[in-house]
This record gives structure tokens, C-alpha cells and sequence, in this order.
């Protein structure tokens, strides 16, 4: 069969115009140097400050650093995620700042840096991300903080109450029971609509598994999402961690809704970005503004607000935690996050060891927002605690040395003594604001000034039983919210008198 020239030029033909080009513009770059999480690579001009990068293997990592003739990365992953890069490797944009997933679908869920699962639990599944890093609403969008965030312990809701949209540093030494607080904090948000993000940097494993697990025990993780950028995970994963934590608090935040996102602790998280930086052969942490560990911790906390009404009047409390060296409140870190945030909690070591917990330190703790974020009960019945305790404090100090005291004195101390005794408080074993008002009003007004110290938990609890049995309705006045008229006052004060006529003194 003979083939014709034209019939071949035809073919030819249309076959050309089915073809489409798929020629596609890439930035790409080379790996040069790789090692600790960090890679530099060589190319990628066109990058921006926190573009996320892919690697070979699916490995990704984000841009940190723009020099001159190459690109300081940090990478992504598990355990030493830079085993599987190596020199020479192509480095792909993706022209995405990194952002991570927000919305319903994290909720009791625990995740990683990136907002990836990792709790052998189905895939998240949500259509919303919001970038890592934001700015901070503007004044003009917020709204004074005046709105209690009860963390159900009476020493920190009677003196250094804390507001949503507040930032209230928990500062301490090592192993004073600053993780016990934040966690009872997150317990007591069960049922008012608040949902919590915790965010574990640099923590042990074991550690997260055991908050997570407790949290699942008394019912939080329904509320709770778990950020985990554990000890065994790279610096990057741990420097990245807080915004990952606070991204995901904002969604909420912006929906109009309430949110508390703690950050436990961000001592690690500066020197993670120590590390960074000092691979990176960037300034370390002081020398440069951009670089500083001041605007690290800045622009992370400055993020918590209350919006405005006309913004749905959402809010996002940061309960950030430092840790001290030998109590040291006038060391670098501290002193910056302290100078960021409207107010701490100073857990005093000592204290901690003389069984006085949670060991608040009276003198050093203070909230900024003070009993605007206090229920008018509790404002009226604690306003004079913190003064009572640092006397009672000063007075104990001057008694060791066995001086004898006179009668005004010793009486001082007596109520002082139980005044310490009823803020004790097991882990746990939160208490709403009005059993907290009830107990304290007991205690300033002179009613356990007789009891002896073994009896003043037994007094308490059967107080709480025998108000509620007899006087339900001061249990309801209480928490309405209403301003404690003098009839009220006089209504409470004849409950105490009542009890404290059939309370027996074990002998």
C-alpha cells in the first residue's frame, strides 16, 4: 500500500495541534551545607523570611535566614530530620508562608509543630489554616480586659486574678508545681466555653503522654488541643511550636469564641532559638532587634487580646511559663517576659518544700488587670488577703528569733497561720469562685481563729456541705454575679455563725 506524502504531512499536523505545552517555571535551589536541622542552600533568590521549602523525601522546611549568595533553612521532621538531605540535593519553593491547620477538628486531638496528628487517632480533617505567625489586633480592636478566667485555685483567683484576654506569666524554679497549675486551669474550663491549646516545648515525652492522659481522665481533652514539640524533636520543631499553638488559639478567637493557650515553657523555646541562631551565624538573641529573644516572646504574646464587640468580642488568654535558676527574677529571660506580660505568679521554692501549695509568693506575684477580672463577691471579700498574709509574712520573720509578742500580735498570727492553711489546694481539686469566697470570708472575718490547724480542711469541706444543705440561696446569689449588699453580708455571716455553733473539734 502506498503512502502519500500529503497524507503524512496531515497526520503530522494534527497531531501538532493536540499538543499543548506543559512547561512550567520553578525556583529551585542547592544544598550546600546540611547538618543539625539546618541547611543552607544556594539559590532560591526569590525566597521570603518563613516560606516553607520542600526537600527530597517529602522533608520540609522553612526559610529563616536571607544572605547575600545563599539561604539559611531550618528543617522539618522527627528525630535528626536532615539524616535523608544531603549535599547537593534540589530545594523546591512553594511560594507558601507556613501555616498550619486551625479549627474544630483539632480539638482533643494532639499534634505536632506542624499541626500534623500524632496520637494514632483518624486524620484531621479541616478546611481552615491560618498562617503561623500574625500581627497583633491593634488597639482600636480590643477592648479593656475585664472578663474572669477562673483558674478554680483561690490563691491565684482572690490576689492575682487572671482575665481573658490576659497574659499572666507563671515563673518559678524548676519542679514547683508551675505545670500543676496551668493544668488545673485548663480542668476548670470545663463547661464555660472556653478551649484550651497546650503547648509542651521541650518537654519529655513521658511527660506529654502523662498531661495528655490526665486530661483525658477528667474530661478536658474534649476542650483541649496538645501542641507537642517534645524533647526528643528537633529545634526548629520546638522554636515554631508557640506560634503553632497560638495560630490555632486565634481561629477561635477571631470566630468570637474563647480560648487559653499556654505555653509550657518558653525558657526552652529561647534556647531553641539560641541554637538556630548560632547555627545560622545570626545573632543569638541580644544583639540585633529583628533577632532578639525580647521580640521573639513579644510578638508571640502580644497576639492574646480581647476583640472589640464590633470584632464578635472573642478572646485569647496566654498563660506563658518561665523557669528560674536558683529564683533568679533578674536574669534575661525572665526579666523580658515579665516587662511583656500584664502580671505573674512567682512560685517560691521554699515555700514549695514547707508544703505550702500551690506555692504562690504573695509579695512577688501581682496581676496588672488587678479585681477588674474578679467577680464582685470575691473583689469584696479578698481585697484586703494579699495585705493580711505580707504582714503575716514580716511578723512570722520577726518571731523566729523568739521575741516575745504581745497580744495584738500573736493574734496576727494565729489568723495569718489559718489564712495559709485554707489556700492550700490538692491538684485537681478545683473550686468554683463562690466556695473560694465563702472559705475566705470565713477565714478574714476571725471564724477559724479557734480551730486548730489539723481541722481547718474538715471545717471547710463540711461548711460547703452545710451551706448548700441550708442556705442554697446564697450558693445562687454568689454566683449570679451580683453586688454582696450589707443584708446579704449580715445573711452569710449569721450561715457562719450557725455552723461554726454545731462544728465539733475532734479532740
Amino acid at each position: 500500500m502506498e503512502i502519500r506524502p500529503e497524507e503524512v504531512s496531515s497526520i503530522i499536523k494534527k497531531e501538532l495541534e493536540k499538543y499543548k505545552t506543559r512547561v512550567r517555571k520553578e525556583s529551585i535551589g542547592t544544598v550546600i551545607q546540611v547538618g543539625d536541622t539546618i541547611a543552607r542552600v544556594y539559590g532560591l533568590d526569590d525566597a521570603m523570611i518563613g516560606e516553607l521549602v520542600q526537600f527530597p523525601n517529602h522533608v520540609m522546611g522553612m526559610v529563616l535566614n536571607l544572605e547575600e549568595d545563599s539561604v539559611g533553612t531550618v528543617i522539618f521532621g522527627p528525630d535528626n530530620p536532615d539524616r535523608s538531605i544531603k549535599e547537593g540535593d534540589i530545594v523546591k519553593k512553594t511560594d507558601k508562608i507556613i501555616r498550619v491547620p486551625v479549627g474544630q477538628g483539632l480539638i482533643g486531638r494532639v499534634v505536632n509543630a506542624l499541626g500534623v496528628p500524632i496520637d494514632d487517632k483518624d486524620p484531621i480533617i479541616t478546611d481552615k489554616y491560618r498562617p503561623m505567625e500574625s500581627s497583633a489586633p491593634n488597639v482600636v480592636e480590643r477592648q479593656p480586659v475585664k472578663e474572669p478566667l477562673e483558674t478554680g485555685i483561690k490563691a491565684i483567683d482572690s490576689m492575682t486574678p487572671i482575665g481573658r484576654g490576659q497574659r499572666e506569666l507563671i515563673i518559678g524554679d524548676r519542679q514547683t508545681g508551675k505545670t500543676a497549675i496551668v493544668l488545673d486551669t485548663i480542668l476548670n474550663q470545663k463547661g464555660k466555653d472556653v478551649y484550651c491549646i497546650y503547648v509542651a516545648i521541650g518537654q519529655k515525652l513521658s511527660n506529654v503522654v502523662g498531661i495528655a492522659e490526665t486530661l483525658t481522665r477528667y474530661g478536658a481533652m474534649e476542650y483541649t488541643t496538645i501542641v507537642s514539640a517534645s524533647s526528643r524533636a528537633s529545634a526548629s520543631s520546638q522554636y515554631i511550636a508557640p506560634y503553632t499553638g497560638c495560630a490555632i488559639g486565634e481561629e477561635f478567637m477571631y470566630s468570637g469564641k474563647h480560648a487559653l493557650v499556654i505555653y509550657d515553657d518558653l525558657s526552652k523555646h529561647a534556647q531553641a532559638y539560641r541554637q538556630l541562631s548560632l547555627l545560622l551565624r545570626r545573632p543569638p538573641g541580644r544583639e540585633a532587634y529583628p533577632g532578639d529573644i525580647f521580640y521573639l516572646h513579644a510578638r508571640l504574646l502580644e497576639r492574646a487580646a480581647k476583640l472589640s464587640n464590633n470584632l464578635g468580642g472573642g478572646s485569647l488568654t496566654a498563660i506563658p511559663i518561665i523557669e528560674t535558676q536558683a529564683g533568679d527574677l533578674t536574669s534575661y529571660i525572665p526579666t523580658n517576659v515579665i516587662s511583656i506580660t500584664d502580671g505573674q505568679i512567682y512560685l517560691e521554692s521554699d515555700l514549695f518544700y514547707a508544703g505550702i501549695r500551690p506555692a504562690v509568693n504573695v509579695g512577688l506575684s501581682v496581676s496588672r488587670v488587678g479585681g477588674k477580672a474578679q467577680s464582685k463577691m470575691m473583689r469584696k471579700v479578698a481585697g484586703s488577703l494579699r495585705l493580711d498574709l505580707a504582714q503575716y509574712r514580716e511578723l512570722l520573720t520577726f518571731t523566729q528569733f523568739g521575741t516575745d509578742v504581745d497580744k495584738t500580735t500573736r493574734e496576727r498570727l494565729t489568723r495569718g497561720e489559718r489564712m495559709v492553711e485554707i489556700l492550700k489546694q490538692d491538684q485537681y481539686k478545683t473550686l468554683p469562685t463562690f466556695k473560694q469566697a465563702i472559705i475566705i470570708y470565713a477565714g478574714i472575718k476571725g471564724f477559724l481563729d479557734d480551730i486548730p490547724i489539723r481541722d481547718i480542711k474538715r471545717f471547710e469541706t463540711e461548711l460547703y456541705d452545710y451551706i448548700a444543705k441550708e442556705y442554697p440561696d446564697i450558693e445562687i446569689e454568689i454566683g449570679a454575679g451580683q453586688d454582696p449588699n450589707d443584708a446579704f453580708m449580715e445573711k452569710l455571716t449569721g450561715a457562719m455563725m450557725a455552723f461554726k455553733n454545731i462544728f465539733k473539734v475532734q479532740g
